[in-house]
């Protein structure tokens, strides 16, 4: 699952996406109506790519979270609604996608805002798994690029080199020829 670029601005309701940046903020749209708005720099705003949830082993990111859960409810929403769910209904469905989260650290209003958040980025199709094998074609395809790059960089550093050895020849013989 990829959250890049995908924010939550504690004093907005919902999830925005980043569009630019302002001289005194950021310019973020609406995920679910597209409408644009302006995040403050005083805003508390946070990425979903840098949010984690806390298990016993360490940490987990929140797209891992959500991969695990779009297994478990096969890319489908929540069978509840978030906001008037139980606790109960919260943890279980919770304990099916993450079965070592810390039951001491992580509290029921932190797994609502999860499944809120899942909702309305299932809803908007912005969460969706990622498949191995498109991963990999990009980073072979990032690492031929980059040989391509260091190679001509190389070329483009030799013929340079020759130039400038050209240069300092031609330097010399006219030195000669006023001398004489």
């Amino acid at each position: 699952m990829n959250l890049k670029g995908i924010l939550s601005v504690a004093t907005y309701p919902g999830l925005y996406k980043h569009v630019a940046q302002a001289k005194n903020g950021l310019i973020i749209e609406n995920v679910s109506d597209g409408k644009k708005c302006l995040a403050y720099a005083t805003s508390r705003i946070s990425a979903l790519e840098d949010i984690s949830i806390y298990t016993t082993d360490g940490d987990i990111k929140l797209s891992e979270v959500y991969a695990s859960l779009y297994k478990v409810l096969d890319g489908k929403a929540t069978p509840f609604n978030p906001k008037k769910a139980s606790n109960e209904e919260l943890t279980d469905l919770f304990t099916k996608a993450l079965k070592n989260w810390d039951k001491d650290r992580v509290y029921a209003s932190d797994i609502k805002r999860a499944y809120l958040w899942y909702n309305l980025l299932l809803e908007n199709g912005l969460l969706k798994p990622e498949e191995k094998e498109e991963e990999e074609k990009p980073a072979a395809e990032k690492a031929a690029k980059a040989e391509k790059t260091a190679k001509a960089k190389e070329t483009k550093a030799e013929k340079t080199a020759e130039e400038d050895g050209a240069i300092t020849v031609k330097k010399r013989t006219r030195k000669k020829k006023t001398e004489e």
